[in-house]
C-alpha cells in the first residue's frame, strides 16, 4: 500500500498516545453543526413533489421524489378478475412481513404473504452488529426512550417510540423461543454491550449475523403455519374500492410472466427500505429489493407519508479495497475498539457517537482535506482494528 504509505505510518505512531487518550466528545453545539454542514439529510438535494397527497409540502431526497411521481407500470383502469381470495394479503417477506404472519397464527383467518423475491430476502438478513432491548439490571424502557430521543433529536414519534422501547424486551424473549440464538454470557443471560449512543449496555447479537439468525428462525416458523406464501410475486398496483378502503393488490408473478389479482379484506404493507435507490448518490449496503416499493405503493393510494426528511446513513463501510467497496463494517467492530483516525493519525470523535453525528464527522474529515485517498479515487478514513487486541487482549479480534 504504497499509495498510503505516510498516513500509515501516522497511524501506527499514534496508536500508544491514542490508547490512553479518552474519545473526543462532540457537545451539543458542535454535533449540531457537523450534522448541519456535513450529513446528507443536509445536502439540499431535495424538491417538493407536484402530484399526491403531500405535493407542494415536505421537500423529498430527488431519488425519491421522481419515483412517487412516475407512472404507472400498468394501463389506467386495469383490474383483472381475482385469481386468489383471502381474508390478509401481507406485502413483504422480511421479518416484518414474516412476523406479520405469524402473529395472524391461530386467527382462523386465510393469509396469503407475497414477496417479489423469496421468505427471507430482506434488509433484515443484512444486519449484523445487533439489536436493541432493555433487558439488563441497571437498564429500562424509559431509559432506552430517553437515549433514542436524543439520538433523534427530538424528532422522535413518542407513541412509536414508546412501542418501541416498551415492547422490545418482550419480542425478545419471543424471538429467543422461537430459537434464535442470542449470544449469551457463561450464567445463560443474554450478552449485552454497548452501542452507538447508548447510556448502558443493550445491544445484543448472535455473533456478527444477528439479523440472518432472526430472518432464520421467522422463516422457518412461517414455513409451519397456513401462510399461503407467494414467492417471486411484485406488488405492482393496490387495489380499491373507490370509496378510499384497499381491497388487495395486483402482483406480477415473476416466474410465470403475468399478472395475478388478489382480493383481499385487509393488505399489510411490510416491504422495506428504500436504500436502493442510492438516495444523494450514496452507495447503499441494504438489500437488493430495498427500493421503496411501500411508499409508492401507499401514496398513490392517497397516504400522506411522513418522516422522509431522514435517513440512517451508516457511518462505517468499506471503500477500500475496491471489491468490498460499500460492504457494511459492523458496529460492533468499533464497540470493541476500533477507532476512526484521520489521514494524520489523529482520532477525531467518539466512533460510539450517535450515527448520524458520526457519519457527518467522518464525512467533514474528508471534505477538509484529512481523508485517506484510495487508488481508485474514493477518499475514506482509517477504521483502526488493531486497537481491538491492543485494548482488549491479542487474538480479541479474530475471536
Amino acid at each position: 500500500m504504497e499509495w498510503a504509505k505516510e498516513s500509515l505510518e501516522k497511524l501506527k505512531a499514534s496508536r500508544l498516545a491514542r490508547l490512553d487518550q479518552p474519545a473526543p466528545q462532540p457537545d451539543s453545539a458542535q454535533a449540531e453543526a457537523i450534522l448541519k454542514q456535513y450529513h446528507p439529510d443536509y445536502l439540499g438535494h431535495e424538491r417538493k413533489v407536484a402530484v399526491g397527497p403531500n405535493a407542494g409540502e415536505q421537500e423529498f431526497p430527488l431519488e425519491l421524489a421522481q419515483l412517487l411521481e412516475g407512472d404507472s407500470s400498468l394501463e389506467p383502469g386495469y383490474l383483472p378478475k381475482a385469481e386468489i381470495e383471502t381474508d390478509v394479503l401481507i406485502l413483504g417477506g422480511g421479518g416484518a412481513g414474516a412476523t406479520a404472519a405469524l402473529t395472524l397464527e391461530g386467527s382462523g383467518l386465510s393469509v396469503h404473504l407475497a414477496t417479489k423475491l423469496r421468505l427471507g430476502d430482506s434488509n433484515t438478513v443484512m444486519a449484523e452488529g445487533g439489536i436493541q432491548s432493555a433487558l439488563g439490571d441497571d437498564d429500562s424502557p424509559r431509559r432506552h426512550f430517553a437515549d433514542a430521543l436524543v439520538g433523534g433529536h427530538g424528532d422522535n414519534d413518542p407513541d412509536l417510540l414508546r412501542i418501541l422501547c416498551e415492547q422490545g424486551p418482550e419480542s425478545i424473549r419471543w424471538l429467543s423461543q422461537l430459537g434464535c440464538l442470542f449470544d449469551q454470557n457463561e450464567d445463560g443471560r443474554f450478552s449485552l454491550r454497548g452501542g452507538g449512543g447508548t447510556s448502558v449496555p443493550r445491544v445484543l447479537a448472535c455473533r456478527d449475523y444477528t439479523g440472518l439468525e432472526i430472518m432464520r428462525v421467522l422463516k422457518d416458523a412461517v414455513r409451519l403455519t397456513g401462510t399461503h406464501i407467494l414467492e417471486e410475486h411484485v406488488a405492482m398496483e393496490l387495489v380499491d374500492d373507490g370509496k378510499g378502503r384497499v381491497t388487495g393488490a395486483i402482483l406480477f408473478d415473476r416466474n410465470a410472466g403475468k399478472t395475478v389479482c388478489v382480493s383481499a379484506r385487509a393488505v399489510i404493507l411490510a416491504t422495506g427500505g428504500s436504500g436502493q435507490l442510492r438516495l444523494q448518490g450514496f452507495p447503499t449496503s441494504n438489500h437488493v429489493g430495498a427500493t421503496g416499493d411501500g411508499l409508492v405503493l401507499a401514496y398513490r393510494q392517497g397516504c400522506r407519508l411522513i418522516h422522509l426528511d431522514s435517513y440512517q446513513y451508516h457511518p462505517s463501510g468499506a471503500c477500500f479495497p475496491e471489491a468490498l467497496a460499500g460492504q457494511l463494517v459492523t458496529e460492533a467492530i468499533r464497540s470493541t475498539g476500533a477507532q476512526v483516525v484521520n489521514a494524520e493519525g489523529v482520532h477525531f470523535i467518539d466512533e460510539m457517537a450517535y450515527r448520524d453525528v458520526l457519519a457527518g464527522a467522518i464525512i467533514k474529515e474528508t471534505a477538509e482535506g484529512r481523508g485517506v485517498k484510495t487508488p481508485h479515487g474514493k477518499i475514506g478514513i482509517w477504521l483502526d482494528t488493531p486497537m481491538i487486541d491492543l485494548k482488549k487482549g491479542a487474538g480479541t479480534l479474530a475471536r
